[in-house]
């Protein structure tokens, strides 16, 4: 009962007191003008300057602009239409009761039909019907009136910043990895079924905003400490080329933070730093010049790197723990960095984000739900990182 009861109260409008304002005050300038050419250009069939419908055609100009109803053609096509309705109505029907419904109803199909459905339309063929006026000069004046404030809508809604006439924008390609695509759209307003008062674009524009700020919110509050590896594998300066290569073979890991004795991050060791002191441009033997550069020399005098400290990455780009992960989106989108070594507050390491942690983040702030992975999981346990 409480449901059925809320139903009938108005749903709150989300517009500010400056759009109230803007709409209240086109409103008024375009109606005003409208009489006051209308006034200039004669007294009118009924000795109006106005009529009574373009009060309502005025709040869907100005107030709600990028309405499909109140485009230019459905104000003008739809008022003038009608009002030829109202007119044959009362002209040729007999007087009688049903005569206003009738003329009403004929109305609202011929704008079907013509793709000019506008409701203040409906009142004129009404106001036509009831006032039994058979002039069809007065639909001119209708469709003048109309017109009129059609012009003034574009003039007003232009200065004010908003698009009028609201074109009807073609549909957009979407990206590859878009959620949804203009023809799911279409096919979910097919089974709709019913008139809406907003543009398909601008409804299609408003999914996707939306979904992008729930990308936002979600993805905002999560910190680099809800992401990261904790106690990844580690080597240290003086660890040998062969140990800390055969413990990212192992371990399945492309990178090694190295670390001092008070776990302060001093480089980071990739397999990119392995290979870059390797002959890349002769395939043939890869492996064995491999194994040649990380076997330990047993010579006292050595030219080639025998440590991690040797060919390691000594410029590390680091996050703190509380750092949002939303911040590290140029470093791995733009920056090139594939690791991020997380620090605590005084420094230390204390984790480590890989791009497969940041994009099973992204998947979980805009994908359905899964299942969260044990925290402390080590980094080895995720292959390719």
């Amino acid at each position: 009962m409480r449901t059925f009861a809320r139903s009938w109260l108005p749903a709150r409008t989300n517009v500010n007191s400056r759009e109230r304002v803007r709409a209240v005050g086109g409103a008024g300038l375009g109606l005003a003008v409208t009489a006051l050419i209308m006034h200039l250009i004669g007294p009118g069939v009924e000795g109006h300057w106005l009529v009574a419908p373009l009060g309502a055609s005025a709040v869907l100009v100005f107030a709600l602009p990028a309405s499909p109803l109140a485009q230019p053609w459905p104000v003008v096509a739809g008022n003038l239409f009608s009002a030829l309705v109202g007119v044959a109505c009362a002209r040729w029907l007999p007087d009688a009761l049903w005569v206003g419904p009738l003329a009403t109803a004929l109305a609202i199909a011929l704008m079907f039909g013509l793709r000019c459905l506008h409701p203040p339309g409906g009142a004129v063929a009404l106001l036509v019907a009831l006032n039994h006026t058979t002039h069809f000069p007065f639909s001119l004046q209708v469709a003048g009136g109309s017109a009129l404030l059609v012009l003034a809508g574009v003039v007003y809604n232009s200065l004010t910043g908003r698009r009028y006439p609201h074109v009807q924008l073609a549909p957009s390609t979407p990206a590859a990895d878009a959620r949804f695509s203009s023809a799911d759209v279409d096919a979910v307003l097919k089974r709709y079924n019913q008139v809406l008062d907003i543009s398909r674009d601008d409804l299609e524009t408003l999914i996707r905003e939306t979904e992008l700020e729930s990308y936002r919110r979600r993805l905002g509050t999560v910190r680099c400490a809800d992401v990261m590896t904790r106690e990844p594998v580690v080597a240290e300066f003086g660890t040998s080329l062969q140990e800390a290569w055969t413990l990212m073979h192992t371990r399945r890991i492309k990178a090694l933070p190295v670390i001092d004795r008070t776990r302060r991050v001093v480089g980071i060791v990739t397999q990119a730093d392995f290979f870059r002191h390797i002959d890349l441009q002769h395939h043939e033997g890869l492996g064995g010049r491999l194994r040649d550069f990380i076997r330990a020399t047993r010579t006292v005098m050595s030219s080639k790197p025998e440590v991690v400290g040797q060919i390691m990455t000594r410029q590390v780009r680091v996050a703190s723990e509380d750092r949002p992960l939303v911040e590290l989106v140029p470093l791995f989108s733009e920056g090139g960095h594939h690791h991020i070594p997380i620090i605590d507050d005084e420094r230390r390491l204390a984790g480590m984000i890989t791009q497969s942690d940041f994009v099973r983040a992204l998947y979980r702030a805009v994908g359905p739900e899964t299942p969260e992975a044990p925290q402390g999981q080590p980094a080895a346990s995720v292959p390719g990182r």
